[in-house]
């Protein structure tokens, strides 16, 4: 999914393996050597190598999901090689990272696609040469196009907080404000559809709707937008946290910032601290460490004995906020912080 939120310093120190280009492969991971259990007949472990492609190294959400391949690796005792987009939406620079990996003699790549369906004739390339590819967070067009998908269950996210803000609204009649990802971005389009499904509500009960990017400047402007269209918004979908923090930023501003419900999808530490501190009412935390850890043991796996990973694994998500609703299941903000991500 789109993730722009600037990482901050600590984080960049605490990411090991990113390279100083965006898309520099870089080999990390415990290395040839360090056998723990054979990868093939006559061949360590550390003779396998584990590809991750992110859609940028400087999200937070990317970060952890690196942190969880580096642990596994590590623990497997394989190599990991990472690279990443300069932007979230470079497709161009995810194929050339593929065509690289397959070209170093990967075993497996696990993907965050930033194009779905663009990816996909370079994905299936690699598979030809025998690459097991796992799409991690976001499916790409058709899904069929990977071996296997380890992400969130974007559309039971976005219900979540639908149900969430229905009971929150008590029977008040709703002013939706939408604040999107961008047009035709699978994890952007399910999160919105689950939202609608879990409010019993439809596009045509949406007031404003408002692209963002997934960015916490833009979700501003989005919302500034939207209050001048329809000042009576009580409501706020956000398809992630920054820009829910742009929506109260912008909510702040006309002293609106307590009588209109903010909800949210991702889970990130920032944005669940945001909830902690009744910024936003509630969000839908997933886990991209998991994602990424149960990615490279599916790789393994394939290396050790030939099986592929295939389907769809569905790494969770839970509701998180402190002020429980009716009918509605979560967990408080104490869990959440144990549990973020960034």
């Amino acid at each position: 999914m789109s993730r722009t939120t600037r990482l901050p310093s600590s984080l960049l120190r605490a990411a090991a393996c990113t390279g100083v280009a965006a898309l520099a492969l870089t080999a990390c991971g415990s290395g040839s050597g360090s056998g723990a259990g054979s990868a093939s007949a006559g061949a360590s472990s550390g003779d396998v190598k584990v590809g991750l492609i992110t859609k940028t190294d400087t999200n937070p959400f990317f970060v952890k999901m690196k942190e969880g391949a580096e642990k596994a690796a590590k623990a497997e005792g394989v190599q990991l090689m990472t690279a990443a987009g300069k932007f979230d939406g470079d497709n161009a620079g995810q194929v050339t990272a593929i065509e690289n990996m397959v070209a170093s003699g990967v075993k497996g790549i696990l993907i965050t696609p930033s194009d779905s369906k663009a990816i996909v004739p370079a994905l299936e390339k690699a598979k030809a040469k025998g690459v097991l590819v796992i799409a991690l967070d976001t499916p790409t067009e058709p899904q069929s196009a990977v071996d296997a998908l380890f992400a969130t269950d974007n559309l039971k996210a976005g219900e979540l907080i639908g149900e969430y803000a229905k009971a929150a609204m008590k029977g008040k009649t709703a002013k939706i404000a939408a604040l999107d990802l961008a047009p035709g971005v699978s994890v952007g389009v399910q999160r919105h559809n689950g939202f609608l499904k879990g409010f019993g509500a439809t596009d045509k009960d949406v007031a404003c709707a408002q692209d963002t990017g997934g960015d916490q400047s833009k979700g501003q402007t989005a919302m500034e937008n939207c209050l001048q269209k329809e000042p009576g918004i009580n409501v706020v979908y956000t398809i992630n946290e920054p820009a829910a923090l742009g929506a109260y930023t912008a909510l702040k501003a006309k002293g609106r910032e307590k009588d209109v419900l903010i909800v949210s999808v991702d889970g990130g530490c920032t944005g669940t601290r945001a909830v902690k501190d009744g910024k936003i009412a509630a969000t839908s935390q997933q886990y991209p460490l998991k994602m990424a850890a149960e990615g490279v043991k599916a790789v393994v796996t394939y290396a050790k004995d030939g099986k592929k990973a295939s389907g769809y694994t569905d790494t969770g998500v839970t509701l998180i906020s402190d002020k429980a609703q009716p009918g509605v299941t979560s967990k408080d903000t104490a869990y959440g912080l144990e549990n973020c991500w960034g």
